[in-house]
C-alpha cells in the first residue's frame, strides 16, 4: 500500500499487518546473518590491522616506517572508495571463492572489505588514547612487545575500543542495507525491491523500522558495556 491508494494512517497501519511482515520477517534473518558474520571477520581483521598500524609506526613498538606508510596508504585508499563501488569491485571475489555473486553469503566478502579498513583506523585511534606513561613504564620493566600489546595497550584502550566497535557494527548494518541493492538480500533488498520499485510504502516503513530498532539496540548495548568498564576503573 502507498499514499496514492490510501491515507498515510492507513499506510502506517498496513506496515504492521501480517502480509507486510510475511515479506519483511525473512529479510530480518538475512540481515542479522550478514551483520553477524561480517562483524566477526571485521573484528578479527580490524583488530589485527590496528595493531600492525600502531606497532609499525615510526614511534611504535616495532618501527617499520616504509611498510607503515605503504599499509597506511592502502588503508586510506580503501576507505576513500564509496561502499557501493567497493561492493561492486569485490563481488567477483565471491564468485571465485564460493561460486556465486549474489545472496547473503556472497556479499560478506564485500562487506568485510568495506568495513575492515574503517575499523582498523578506529582501533589505531583507540590505542593512541592510552597514556604514554603506561607504555613507557611497561618498556622500562623489559616487557616483551607482544605482552605490551595484549596486557597493556588493548586492556587500557578497552572502553574506547567498545565505543568504536559499536560504531563499526552500526556501519556494517547500514552497509548490509546498501548491499541489498546488489542481490545480497536482507532488509535493504526488501526496502528497494518492494518499498521503492513497487511503491509499497508500508513495506518500506516496516523495513526502516527494523533497521532503526537494530541500531538502537546495538548502540544501547555498546554504551552500557563501555560505561560499565569505565565505572569499574573509576573513570566515571
Amino acid at each position: 500500500m502507498n499514499e496514492n491508494n490510501g491515507s498515510f494512517i492507513n499506510v502506517l497501519i498496513s506496515a504492521f499487518s501480517g502480509d507486510t511482515w510475511a515479506i519483511v520477517a525473512p529479510a530480518i534473518g538475512q540481515t542479522i546473518y550478514m551483520t553477524a558474520m561480517t562483524t566477526i571477520f571485521t573484528f578479527i581483521f580490524g583488530i589485527a590491522l590496528g595493531i600492525v598500524l600502531i606497532t609499525t609506526d615510526k614511534s611504535g613498538l616495532h618501527p617499520m616506517p616504509i611498510f607503515s606508510k605503504i599499509l597506511g596508504s592502502l588503508v586510506n585508499m580503501l576507505r576513500s572508495l564509496p561502499s557501493m563501488i567497493l561492493i561492486i569491485l569485490t563481488l567477483p571475489l565471491s564468485r571465485l571463492f564460493i561460486g556465486v555473486s549474489y545472496g547473503p553469503q556472497a556479499c560478506i566478502i564485500a562487506l568485510v572489505a568495506s568495513c575492515v579498513p574503517m575499523f582498523g583506523r578506529l582501533v589505531e585511534s583507540s590505542i593512541l588514547e592510552v597514556p604514554k606513561g603506561k607504555l613507557e613504564a611497561a618498556k622500562s620493566m623489559g616487557t616483551p612487545n607482544h605482552k605490551i600489546i595484549f596486557k597493556v595497550l588493548l586492556p587500557e584502550a578497552l572502553p574506547s575500543l567498545v565505543r568504536n566497535f559499536t560504531i563499526a557494527v552500526i556501519a556494517i548494518i547500514s552497509t548490509t542495507a546498501l548491499a541489498g541493492s546488489f542481490g545480497a538480500g536482507g532488509l535493504g533488498d526488501v526496502a528497494v525491491r518492494f518499498g521503492y520499485t513497487r511503491f509499497k510504502t508500508d513495506i518500506l516503513i516496516a523495513a526502516v523500522l527494523v533497521l532503526v530498532i537494530l541500531v538502537e539496540l546495538i548502540q544501547f548495548a555498546g554504551d552500557r558495556y563501555s560505561r560499565h568498564i569505565s565505572k569499574k576503573r573509576y573513570l566515571l
